[in-house]
């Protein structure tokens, strides 16, 4: 069993910033990718970074592109989602995911929750 535990969400102001950590525990696994995805009230999720485990290359929706960072601890099996300039339509329950393989992520935390005031 693979167990993602997300922390870090919380209430901020726009402008402000947050990082938000994902740490992987459970049985060892090949790890191709980790991703950050997101969730607004009636909206689809949405992948907004991800990075490639081995290269360490990273991708991002446009949305956050300049704003977020994603970026990896191998050693300690977690990956982080640096959040700065926050937005109130970055509001949203962010996810963590491992993709095992190319087909897609296999993997998924509980959520945290983060809610941005103007």
């Amino acid at each position: 069993q693979v167990q993602l535990v997300e922390s870090g969400g919380g209430l901020v102001q726009a402008g402000d910033s947050l990082r938000l950590s994902c740490a992987a525990s459970g049985r060892t696994f090949s790890r191709y990718a980790m991703g950050w995805f997101r969730q607004a009230p009636g909206k689809e999720r949405e992948l907004v970074a991800a990075i490639d485990w081995s290269t360490g290359g990273t991708s991002y929706v446009d949305s956050v592109k300049s704003r977020f960072t994603i970026s990896r601890d191998n050693a300690k099996n977690t990956v982080y989602l640096q959040m700065n300039s926050l937005k109130p339509e970055d509001t949203a329950v962010y996810y963590c995911a491992a993709a095992a393989t190319a087909r897609g992520y296999d993997y998924w935390g509980a959520g945290t929750q983060v809610t941005v005031s103007s």
